[in-house]
Order: C-alpha cells, then structure tokens, then sequence
C-alpha cells in the first residue's frame, strides 16, 4: 500500500492506494469456470495506536488497486497510521506511515 497522511488546521487527509487484483464473481467465472475463485478486498481499516480512526466494509465493485481518501480530527504530527486491508480468501496487508 502507498499511504500519505497530512496533518492541515487539526485535522488529518489520507490518501491510500491499496494494491490488489480485485477479481470479480464474473471475472473469476470466466478464467476459470468458478465464480468462488473471486477475490477483493472485503474491509479496510485505519487506526494510531488502538484507536480505529476509518473502517469500511468494500465489495466486489471497486476498480483494480482502488484508492481511498478520508479525513479525520485529533491527529498529530509524527503518529503512526496504520492500515490495513483483508480480502475475501483472508490474505491481509498492513503498511504503517507517519502523519506529516
């Protein structure tokens, strides 16, 4: 994953490129005859410390390496975020940067 996280008048924007194939139910049909080969990024969470400051539940219908933009308050500069992504065969990826 590609992270950037500014800090601007209290309040933190990130930018994240989560890199995935994103396999639809269709796509995997046609490749290989099973849909259940389907695979995507089924949730996505972002935290400092303990503390979850964006988690989203996604589906099939993202474009291939989806990117994701939020804001959030009470962030300062030098914390580590962390994010997080799980897909649908229960492979997950984690990057950490820090909040700029």
């Amino acid at each position: 994953m590609k992270i950037k996280a500014k800090l601007t008048n209290n309040i933190v924007k990130v930018k994240v490129l989560a890199k995935h194939e994103m396999s639809t139910y269709s796509q995997a049909q046609k490749r290989t005859g099973d849909s259940s080969n389907a695979n995507f990024i089924t949730h996505l969470k972002a935290s400092i410390k303990d503390e979850i400051v964006f988690e989203v539940s996604t589906s099939q219908f993202l474009s291939k390496n989806p990117i994701f933009k939020f804001k959030f308050k009470d962030g300062k500069k030098g914390d580590v975020l962390t994010m997080t992504w799980t897909d649908r065969k229960g492979n997950t990826k984690t990057s950490k940067t820090k909040i700029k």
